[in-house]
């Protein structure tokens, strides 16, 4: 009986301790990409060197790739094709120079990163 216990509450401090380091990287991860996001949607308002904002979109790009390798062992992966998708919207805008709406593709791939933040949160409400 003492066995099993322990073993169960071994599982149990393993789960939690997994799920305090994978929902620290998600954190990480999104507030990063948050944060380029908004330099990016400055450099947009501002209208600079188209040079800057291609830099900066591709930056994002390489940066994400890289956070999706790790993020794909844990989050559903057409949550993750999302975020891409928009990435690769941004960059599609960017290049055809529609500044105007950029803006929009800019605010839809922030909401998707932090509800896949929300969604890997571990709560009551997404317990149940």
């Amino acid at each position: 009986m003492k066995k099993e216990l322990f073993i169960c509450i071994l599982i149990f401090i393993i789960i939690i301790i997994a799920n305090i380091l994978t929902q620290n990287y998600t954190k990480e991860c999104v507030s990063y990409i948050d944060k380029e996001l908004n330099l990016l949607k400055e450099s947009s308002i501002n209208k600079e060197n188209n040079k800057v904002i291609s830099e900066r979109i591709a930056n994002i790009e390489n940066v994400w790739n890289n956070y999706q390798e790790k993020l794909a062992y844990y989050i559903e992966h057409n949550e993750l094709e999302k975020v891409e998708t928009q990435i690769y919207s941004i960059k599609g805008l960017i290049e055809s120079k529609s500044y105007d709406s950029i803006l929009s593709e800019i605010e839809k791939c922030s909401f998707i990163l932090k509800h896949i933040e929300e969604k890997s949160k571990l709560s009551i409400k997404n317990i149940f």
